[in-house]
């Protein structure tokens, strides 16, 4: 990753303090949205690790996902393939395959699902999210696209927080890390 892109990154980002009562700040990625040399910079940036593993299609969950996502589907020349979560209301018909995450970092259990045809045997599938603290989401939709016969090659996220045990076992990779983020 270009080092002009990596700075920007962490320029555009702000901690928010929610307020009283609250037990942690929040993080406030909007800035990466709103710059628009910043926005064309992430999918090729998102991708570049992964290349070589020639993915068929890119997978993000809701909501943040849904940005990103089409964003280094593009980047690779590949389609895209929406993870969606009950808790939107917005769940398409048809069928669906569906996996529930271990606990995230609040200690939540997240149910996600795909149309199952948009991912099946052949997909060499590049997970792509906003921030990776637990790898819950990824263990998810890799679930799936196990359930699919789909194979997942890795996870790219904008920010890594994980355990290095946890991104190595996952092949996750990121841009930054909170450390980067002050």
């Amino acid at each position: 990753m270009p080092a002009a892109l990596k700075n920007r990154l962490v320029e555009l980002f702000a901690w928010i303090d929610p307020g009283p009562g609250a037990s942690h700040l929040v993080s406030d990625i909007s800035g990466w949205w709103r710059d628009p040399a910043t926005l064309a910079a992430l999918g090729p940036a998102l991708v570049d690790p992964f290349r070589a593993a020639r993915p068929t299609v890119v997978v993000s969950p809701a909501v943040t996902g849904y940005l990103l996502g089409p964003l280094a589907a593009t980047a690779l020349g590949v389609g895209f393939v929406p993870a969606h979560k009950p808790g939107d209301g917005r769940l398409p018909a048809g069928s669906l395959t569906w996996a529930q995450s271990p606990p995230d970092f609040r200690g939540r259990h997240v149910d996600l699902a795909v149309r199952d045809r948009h991912l099946g045997p052949g997909d060499r599938v590049l997970v792509v999210d906003d921030w990776v603290a637990t790898a819950a989401q990824a263990r998810a939709l890799y679930d799936i696209c196990t359930k699919r016969g789909a194979e997942p090659v890795g996870t790219s996220a904008v920010v890594v927080d994980c355990p290095p045990a946890v991104a190595d076992e996952l092949r996750i990779t990121g841009l930054l890390t909170t450390a980067d983020l002050g």
